[in-house]
């Protein structure tokens, strides 16, 4: 078993985390995470209510006796969600571990840490990192420029992303962004992480709340098979190239505005990508980590695997590549 500073934080016995995905974080699969031993994130904003969050909660604790925390993301909208209303129905609901992305949570940060909930920010760079860390949240999630979804806008990968933030970040911190097996774990670990989270990794299980067709389409892709849109808008966000990701980059390049481009990137058109299986019906979330995806097993057989192979990937492996110097023959 590997404990790291996360485990004993969020009480899970292995250091992987499913974090908050739009339409994906469903109690089915953070059920099935946290019953193998992880620790999964239904993402609040997929309900389309507070009300609607509670009883997704009440569905989960139905499934599982382990623990999973919830994804509040804050981001920037004409007409935003009513979030201290969601905030209301986590805390309400006994959640004990919240994920938070997007605009500094820090009135939310207040409110959860006055309620006893362990707060995990997500960010993609070492200063809003350290600003949350000041912010007082228990956790820091690193997310490097492979990841789907927002990557930020400094384009640093994960290799250097990674060590820059342990270096300077003093509460336990998780790694996200092209983890999908036991050599990232190992290589998070060896690069100051105190373990990792997957999105598309998880996406491909058998638990995961999207067609079929889909999860087999992300075993398909390669390495390549990602586009990022709205580079041009300072939003950056890295989703599965399809026939409509790929028109967006190019009206982007011939100075296309959002509003150009709004009927395209819909969330509803997204949102029908996972029901229908039709992979090009809209924009959707996928990271360069397809490369290395290649079934679609239950949370239970991916984990265990993951946590079984780095085992032996550092006991073995590493392990026997120290060599003691042979003293020299006596003359």
């Amino acid at each position: 078993m590997l404990q790291t500073r996360f485990t004993k934080l969020v009480g899970v016995e292995h250091p992987i985390v499913q974090g908050g995905m739009q339409w994906v974080g469903r109690a089915e699969l953070v059920a099935a995470v946290a019953n193998a031993g992880a620790l999964g994130f239904i993402t609040a904003l997929t309900q389309p209510t507070p009300e609607d969050l509670r009883k997704e909660i009440a569905r989960c604790r139905a499934l599982t006796d382990k623990p999973f925390g919830v994804n509040l993301t804050i981001l920037p909208a004409i007409k935003p969600p009513p979030y201290a209303e969601y905030r209301a129905a986590i805390i309400e609901s006994g959640i004990k571990v919240v994920e938070t992305a997007g605009n500094k949570p820090q009135e939310h940060v207040d409110e959860f840490r006055k309620h006893g909930v362990k707060v995990v920010h997500k960010c993609t760079s070492v200063r809003h990192a350290l600003s949350a860390e000041r912010m007082g949240v228990d956790a820091i999630s690193i997310d490097g420029f492979e990841c789907a979804g927002h990557p930020g806008e400094d384009d640093t990968p994960g290799l250097i992303l990674i060590p820059a933030a342990a270096n300077k970040i003093k509460i336990p911190m998780i790694a996200s962004g092209g983890f999908a097996d036991a050599r990232g774990l190992v290589a998070a670990l060896a690069l100051g992480a105190d373990g990792i989270n997957m999105g598309t990794r998880f996406m491909a299980t058998k638990e995961s709340p999207i067609h079929q067709l889909i999860k087999e389409k992300i075993v398909a892709n390669d390495e390549r098979e990602t586009e990022l849109i709205f580079r041009t808008m300072r939003n950056t966000s890295r989703v599965a190239k399809n026939e409509i990701s790929t028109r967006v980059v190019a009206m982007e390049k011939e100075g296309a505005k959002f509003e150009d481009i709004r009927e395209l990137v819909a969330g509803a058109r997204g949102k029908m990508v996972y029901a229908t299986g039709n992979s090009d019906e809209g924009i959707w979330s996928a990271g360069q980590v397809q490369g290395l995806i290649q079934d679609i097993p239950s949370c239970a057989e991916l984990i265990s695997r993951i946590v079984r192979e780095a085992e032996a990937i550092i006991r073995n492996r590493l392990e026997g590549m120290i060599v003691q110097p042979q003293r020299e023959a006596a003359e």
